[in-house]
């Protein structure tokens, strides 16, 4: 006879799989590894075939196993997916909300707003990823996702926050000391920043024809995050090309100048700043979280 609690042990088996160990899938859980093995146990006892292979270096899925999981995953995240429709009817803000977005961008904007709902909302728990990867809403199981640029067609429904625009900006005392670019050809000569890693990660090319490497003689700092850019241009060390929201209040209280080459034409193509999801009705939480934020920003946005 088939075990009443199936459903229970295929979600923690899933749980196991994406985690890719017992141990792992239990501080998910928040309980011991031997109550994961046990229902991990249950559940291949009740389907009478092995689903994994267990050593002391990692789990490996049978062919049964790997089978169980391509379909459970699927009907889980179904599931996962129809509850919370149908308790989006429910006006109450709670639960555990799910984001993702850049560091920066987090910490400047997002964390703020959190902050606001949380007193408004005591049931309402958070779990932010701060990372520079484009996360997948529906992958990973995430409420929202912040994404920058120009959308790429898909299945995801977007709520525009802001435009995103590129400044280049430098400080006053750089300016005086090397002076101020008044075109992309004398920009060449200066001392600029860079992203690291990757190439032309901030779009240098757009303003400069090429990625740095190969125009700007003096690329004097790299850096793989916005905040330290945007800081070692206040402090002095060369001319950058950041997002507004990243430069633009240190425009606003004089750290910086915003310099406007060209007219600033390579903001000219549409491009935004967007909160994604997957699921067609919004939970209570989510209407509450976009429209906290959208306020937050402003419009005109407020780093402008």
């Amino acid at each position: 006879m088939r075990d009443p609690r199936f459903a229970e042990h295929l979600a923690v088996y899933v749980d196991v799989v994406r985690a890719g160990s017992f141990s792992a899938a239990s501080r998910r859980r928040a309980v011991t590894p031997s109550a994961i093995v046990r229902q991990v146990d249950a559940l291949e006892q009740d389907l009478g075939v092995p689903l994994l292979v267990r050593s002391t270096r990692a789990l490996s899925l049978t062919d049964a196993g790997r089978h169980l999981f391509e379909r459970a995953q699927r009907l889980l995240d179904d599931l996962a997916d129809t509850h919370a429709e149908v308790a989006a009817f429910d006006s109450a803000v709670s639960g555990t909300l799910r984001i993702a977005c850049f560091p920066t961008f987090g910490k400047r904007y997002v964390i703020p707003v959190l902050a606001s709902l949380a007193q408004q909302h005591p049931s309402l728990h958070v779990e932010l990823d701060l990372t520079e990867r484009l996360a997948d809403p529906v992958a990973e199981r995430l409420d929202l996702v912040v994404r920058m640029g120009e959308l790429s067609d898909s299945t995801l429904i977007a709520t525009k926050l802001a435009p995103h625009d590129r400044i280049v900006v430098a400080s006053p005392t750089y300016l005086e000391h090397y002076g101020v670019p008044d075109s992309e050809d004398a920009l060449r000569q200066h001392r600029v920043l860079d992203k690291l890693h990757g190439n032309d990660l901030l779009g240098w090319s757009h303003i400069v024809g090429a990625p740095t490497a190969e125009t700007c003689e003096h690329v004097v700092f790299r850096s793989d995050d916005f905040e330290a850019l945007n800081g070692a241009a206040i402090e002095g060390m060369g001319v950058a090309f950041l997002p507004s929201w990243v430069s633009g209040p240190s425009v606003q209280v004089g750290d910086l100048v915003r310099l406007s080459l060209s007219g600033e034409g390579w903001n000219e193509r549409p491009s935004g700043i967007y909160l994604l999801r997957a699921l067609q009705v919004p939970s209570a939480k989510v209407r509450a979280f976009t429209e906290a934020l959208k306020s937050h920003i402003g419009a005109p946005p407020r780093w402008n």
